[in-house]
């Protein structure tokens, strides 16, 4: 049997939630995420996900292509790159990327994530 496509949409409850206090470096950044497909291996999920305004820092283990559907954020890398991204904008955040994500306008993205697979140790 054929598997069914999987709809990615706002239409269930979102999950709240925010950066952890101690990465927010302005404002208070609350997101909603909608989750609408994680993969049964649990290392990739895809989804929507909006967040007000204010700046925090950012350290990806995992690798995001994100859309943005609406507003505008900046994102800046720790070598002093800065990239302002509104709606239309798609871009892939690599794993191992570390700087700020500013959300100047509330801010709604398609997301794709993809974990790595866990470091495993050979005797």
């Amino acid at each position: 049997m054929m598997p069914a496509l999987i709809p990615v949409t706002t239409a269930a409850t979102p999950e709240e939630g925010a950066p952890p206090p101690d990465r927010v470096l302005a404002g208070t950044p609350r997101n909603r995420t909608w989750n609408a497909y994680e993969a049964p291996d649990g290392r990739f999920f895809s989804g929507i996900w909006e967040s007000e305004p204010g700046k925090w820092r950012i350290e990806y283990t995992e690798a995001e292509f994100c859309h943005i559907l609406e507003g505008e954020s900046r994102i800046a890398g720790e070598d002093g790159t800065l990239v302002t991204v509104r709606a239309g904008d798609a871009f892939v955040i690599p794993e191992g990327f570390k700087g700020t994500w500013e959300v100047v306008t509330r801010t709604r993205k398609h997301y794709a994530i993809h974990l790595p697979p866990e470091n495993s140790q050979e005797d």
